[in-house]
């Protein structure tokens, strides 16, 4: 059975340890005590969990499933084509796009945007083991 430290929890969610700290004390994610008194959480339902999560803040119809929020870090525009860069956590995305499409969006570093990811090839890779 895998079992997470609050710690890799909360990377793997994306959120501060002291918010899974905030989950765990008000019931909404469920962990245990090793026999150092240390909070784990079970894989399984760190599973569920981030699945609720992803359901409760997923808005629209879309048959998209990546959706990374982020801040603008960076636009480039040329005549008819523009890049933009997205800093969704620790995770940078580039988009490359019209330029009028930028526009419409008024797109600038500084600004607050969702990168919505639909592909039809994804390369997955196995974490190494933690022991």
């Amino acid at each position: 059975m895998m079992r997470f430290r609050i710690s890799e929890a909360a990377e793997l969610l994306g959120v501060s340890p002291d918010t899974v700290r905030r989950w765990i004390d008000a019931g909404r994610l469920p962990a245990d005590r090793d026999e150092h008194g240390h909070r784990l959480i079970d894989g399984a339902e760190l599973a569920a969990f981030a699945r609720a999560q992803h359901e409760q803040a997923e808005g629209g119809e879309t048959s998209a499933r990546n959706r990374l929020r982020g801040i603008v870090t960076a636009v480039v525009k040329d005549g008819v084509m523009a890049q933009v860069d997205i800093q969704a956590g620790p995770f940078r995305i580039v988009s490359l796009m019209s330029r009028e499409a930028v526009d419409e969006l008024d797109l600038r570093v500084g600004s607050v945007a969702t990168a919505v990811i639909k592909s039809t090839t994804v390369v997955v890779e196995k974490a190494p083991s933690r022991r």
